[in-house]
């Protein structure tokens, strides 16, 4: 299989507006962070997936690390991860990642992954070595993972729930009525169920999820879908635009205004989401570290105000 993804040529693309301009990485900390990673021949998802928001996160040293390689075995429409045939596991990340960790010093950490449908358990073993890294070289640092679906992995969800992430976070990326086009090897409510699952199974574990917007989705929708978060008991909501990584990849449909987002974050309170992150340059590990003290400080009033 190619590592070039498969979506045709597309119109030019639209200029960014001004709120989505953002500087080139120049910092110090920006190259000893990017140092840090080829070290230990960690990856992260801050320089595949082409985030804008590389050069302030790394400028403090807040990198999300991608674990199992590079190569994904999905092709979805809005992502810059090279797809493909991936290579074995390397059985020397986990250490690796929680010396990273370490040498960051991270009070939060963010890890994502690609998906392994080649894997018998799409890596979910793999999951657990790595938390258990992390936790053996940083004790106090609290971890968010960022899982894939482990579609049809049994067993594979509950594995990496039963580590004990401070927070599990799975993205169901967009509106139901476009994931044949957009995310086309998933399914809208096979993610919604595992966000669910999660929750039945370790309920003191955080659950979040986020979509972009601008891909040709309507208000309605975008709202129908923060009924379904709920229903499932996600704790936390991100919202941001999505950004064309090349010309081959779906064709952003709209740049939403920041007025915009703010109805968004507004209406998602009011539904009641203890921590919602919606704006632009919203990413899922976006200021992670800051959310993640408002999160449990509103889980903590929430109780305070029921008991």
């Amino acid at each position: 299989m190619s590592d070039v993804s498969p979506f045709k040529q597309q119109p030019e693309r639209k200029p960014k507006p001004a709120w989505l301009r953002v500087k080139a990485p120049t910092s110090p900390a920006y190259g000893a962070t990017r140092k840090l990673m080829r070290d230990l021949n960690l990856h992260t998802v801050c320089e595949e997936a082409a985030c804008p928001n590389i050069g302030e996160c790394w400028a403090q040293k807040h990198a999300t690390m991608m674990i199992l390689g590079d190569i994904c075995t999905r092709a979805c429409a809005f992502c810059n991860i090279k797809t493909g045939k991936p290579g074995n596991v390397d059985p020397s990340e986990p250490a690796h990642v929680g010396e990273a960790v370490a040498k960051l010093g991270l009070n939060h950490v963010v890890i994502t992954s690609v998906d392994r449908d080649d894997l018998d358990d799409g890596g979910a073993a793999h999951w657990v070595s790595v938390i258990e890294a992390i936790r053996a070289a940083c004790p106090n640092t609290t971890i968010e993972v960022l899982t894939p679906d482990f579609r049809k992995k049994l067993g594979s969800t509950e594995l990496v729930a039963a580590a004990l992430p401070d927070v599990y976070n799975h993205n169901l990326e967009t509106v139901p009525r476009l994931y044949r086009s957009i995310r086309p090897g998933a399914r809208y409510f096979t993610s919604l169920r595992l966000l669910e699952h999660v929750k039945d199974i370790v309920p003191q574990v955080f659950t979040k999820s986020g979509i972009m917007v601008g891909l040709g989705e309507s208000k309605d929708e975008v709202l129908q879908v923060m009924d379904d978060m709920r229903a499932a008991d996600v704790d936390f909501l991100t919202i941001g635009q999505y950004l064309q990584p090349t010309p081959r990849h779906a064709l952003i449909d709209r740049f939403v205004t920041p007025d915009e987002f703010s109805v968004y974050e507004k209406m998602a309170r009011a539904k009641g989401f203890l921590m919602v992150s919606a704006s632009p340059l919203t990413r899922s590990s976006y200021h992670a570290d800051e959310d993640f003290t408002q999160l449990r400080d509103a889980r903590e009033k929430k109780l305070s105000q029921t008991a």
